[in-house]
Parts: C-alpha cells; sequence; structure tokens
C-alpha cells in the first residue's frame, strides 16, 4: 500500500500492517508516478493538519489516484480531499470535532459506532446529497455532518473519524479489514 502521508499516526500503519499489508510511505508531495514506481495494490490518502482546500497538489494527485482504479482509503484529511477531488468542497466548521465518543451512524449497516475525531473542516453536506457519483456512508449523529462517502463505480472510499483510535474506541477497526478485502478482491 502506498501511504500518502499528511501526518499519518503510526497506528494507523500499524492497524494494516497487522493485517498482513506491506505499505511504503511517501512524503506528502509525491506525484502519482513516484507511487506508481512502488507498484502498489492500493492506495492510503492519510489524516493531517491544515484546510484541504489550500492544498492543490494534494487535490490533484487524489484525483490521479482515483482514475487508477486501485483500492484507496482516506481518514480525516485524506476524506475532505477524496471529496475535494470528485468536486464536493469543504468548510470551516464553526466548532469542530474533538475527542472521544462521537456517535456515528454507518447508513449500510444501520448501526452506530463510537469514534475519535480531530477536525475543524468538514464536506460540504448538501454537495455531496447533489453528487450523483458519490455515495454518503456514514453519518454523524450528534449534527448530521458528513462522516464517510464512497465513490460510486470507484474502489474509493473515505471516513472524517480516526478508526485506528488508540486509546479509544475499536467500533471502526473493520474498515482497515474493508480495505484490504478490497485489494485482495483487486488482485484476484
Amino acid at each position: 500500500i502506498a501511504v500518502l502521508d499528511y501526518g499519518v499516526k503510526q497506528h494507523i500503519l500499524h492497524c494494516m500492517v497487522d493485517r498482513g499489508a506491506y505499505v511504503r510511505v511517501h512524503p506528502a508531495t509525491a506525484s502519482l508516478a513516484e507511487l506508481k514506481a512502488f507498484n502498489p495494490d492500493g492506495y492510503f490518502i492519510s489524516n493531517g493538519p491544515g484546510d484541504p482546500a489550500a492544498m492543490p497538489h494534494a487535490i490533484q494527485t487524489v484525483k490521479d489516484i482515483i482514475a487508477e482504479n486501485k483500492p484507496t482509503f482516506g481518514i480525516c484529511l485524506g476524506h475532505q480531499l477524496l471529496a475535494l477531488a470528485n468536486g464536493i468542497p469543504t468548510f470551516k466548521m464553526h466548532h469542530g470535532h474533538r475527542g472521544l465518543n462521537h456517535p456515528v451512524k454507518n447508513l449500510q449497516t444501520g448501526k452506530c459506532e463510537i469514534t475519535t475525531q480531530n477536525h475543524g473542516f468538514g464536506v460540504d453536506p448538501e454537495a455531496v446529497k447533489n453528487a450523483a457519483h458519490i455515495e454518503i456512508t456514514h453519518v454523524n449523529l450528534n449534527d448530521h455532518s458528513i462522516e464517510g462517502i464512497r465513490v460510486i463505480g470507484k474502489p474509493a472510499f473515505s471516513v472524517q473519524y480516526h478508526p485506528e483510535s488508540t486509546p479509544g474506541p475499536h467500533d471502526s477497526r473493520y474498515l482497515f479489514d474493508d480495505f484490504l478485502g478490497m485489494i485482495r478482491s483487486a488482485k484476484n
């Protein structure tokens, strides 16, 4: 897995390695050509600080990754960059989400997950709802903000929260299993 490092947490890497993945961390400025030289089976777009809309190089790189049609997973900033790469704007939240115990509903299973969050930007909910090529997969039960999306027709998805949280709830660690499952399916 090629990891784009915008501030990746070590435990995210552990969650992938513990599931049998071989990962290589690439700097935030890496081009698609540099990522492809590693010959990855999938791409991971990491978390990190800052305004995602002020990162045109990252947005273009994520667009290029999506065009590769290989499994792609984004967390937090990676979620926002995936949205921007698909024409969905982001915005500065009045009150960011910080800390543990944020309830998020998985719209695919109907189950609630207790999550850990640390972000001050969000994905525009109206733009997501109006985008025919994006499916909302998770919503925050406190403020109904967008917590997860999937690109329809592409093996790309993302979540706003931190499924690797440590210490914290482990309700969402299945997302790493889903990502590696996508990679295994694509290889077969």
